[in-house]
């Protein structure tokens, strides 16, 4: 039960940092999405190296999570111009 928070919570921070730096903002929970989604796609491109925190390896996680937000940034822009 508290790694499931754990998970969560650190979700949440990375997708939080992804948010700030592609000045995009889903509130707190795209934010736990985007970490949570961006730490497994970051992983399973780039691998587990560097340090990790509840079972995510944070550098992996948070280069998958931008490059998530950025492509739903895109995605969404590009609906509501529709």
């Amino acid at each position: 039960m508290f790694h499931f928070i754990w998970v969560l919570i650190i979700g949440a921070v990375i997708g939080a940092i992804a948010g700030a730096i592609t000045k995009t903002a889903y509130g707190w929970i795209g934010n736990i999405v985007a970490g949570i989604v961006g730490s497994w796609l970051g992983e399973s491109l780039l691998g587990s190296w560097g340090p990790s925190v509840a079972g995510m390896a944070i550098f992996p996680s948070l280069i998958g999570a931008v490059i998530l937000v950025f492509i739903a940034s895109l995605v969404f822009r590009g609906m509501a111009k529709r």
